[in-house]
């Protein structure tokens, strides 16, 4: 990941359990730190609500925006036509997106890419010199715009595309998280003191965490392999 940022950091804060890590590792090596929240009229709002939790509890600035992506639908995460899918083990016991070429329903089309334009304008008009984006390898095998060429091909449009960028000073995407199992992030945002038991992962987004989708799954799995009792869950 390289050395830590000199400058301010802005990290895109969804109230999940990788971002809430992500944002524990900026505040620990960033002077400052922006986290931005999308409300994008995801089905599972209550992470709204967990990620201004989050950037409370470790005194992080946060900026909410509004862009709702559900006016085009095509995802079970923004349009209601579209049920989320119960989480189906394969032989290792991963999601079928870690093992299979397809592309999963929670896919939100050009989410990803649309976050991290926000970022750069953002970052860009805050004096931000990093963004920290908590993708990890649990998702990017699944999800186009979760994926490591991914991040370094929107990182070298920013550069192109920022006056920052042309005038000598590109932003620097970080991703801690990328190469880590949800085991390694558990433990980490343990270590970190990251306020883990205010984090939102189900992509139901009912009263209760349903426990069956893929995300109540794999973090399930995180913690159950890490050693530690899910404190939201306690």
């Amino acid at each position: 990941m390289g050395a830590p940022p000199v400058g301010r950091a802005l990290v895109l804060l969804s109230g999940g359990l990788d971002s809430t890590v992500c944002l524990a590792i900026a505040v620990r090596d960033a002077p400052g730190v922006t986290a931005v929240t999308v409300d994008y009229g995801q089905r599972h709002r209550v992470e709204l609500e967990s990620a201004t939790r989050v950037a409370t509890a470790l005194s992080a600035e946060q900026l909410v925006v509004d862009l709702d992506l559900s006016a085009w639908g095509g995802s079970a995460l923004t349009d209601d036509a579209i049920a989320v899918p119960d989480h189906t083990a394969g032989p290792s016991g991963a999601a079928p997106a870690a093992e299979s070429p397809a592309i999963p329903t929670t896919y939100v089309p050009a989410r990803n890419l649309i976050f991290c334009a926000l970022a750069c304008g953002i970052a860009e008009s805050r004096g931000c010199d990093s963004v920290y984006l908590g993708v990890n390898a649990l998702d990017y095998s699944g999800y186009p715009d979760c994926r490591p060429e991914f991040v370094a091909a929107f990182q070298q449009a920013a550069a192109l595309g920022l006056k920052r960028g042309v005038e000598g000073h590109p932003l620097e995407f970080r991703t801690p998280l990328i190469r880590l199992t949800k085991a390694e992030i558990v433990r980490l945002g343990v270590d970190l003191g990251a306020p883990l038991a205010l984090t939102w992962s189900c992509y139901r987004g009912g009263a209760e965490p349903c426990g069956s989708c893929d995300s109540c799954v794999l973090r399930a799995k995180g913690f159950s392999e890490a050693g530690v009792v899910d404190p939201a869950a306690a």
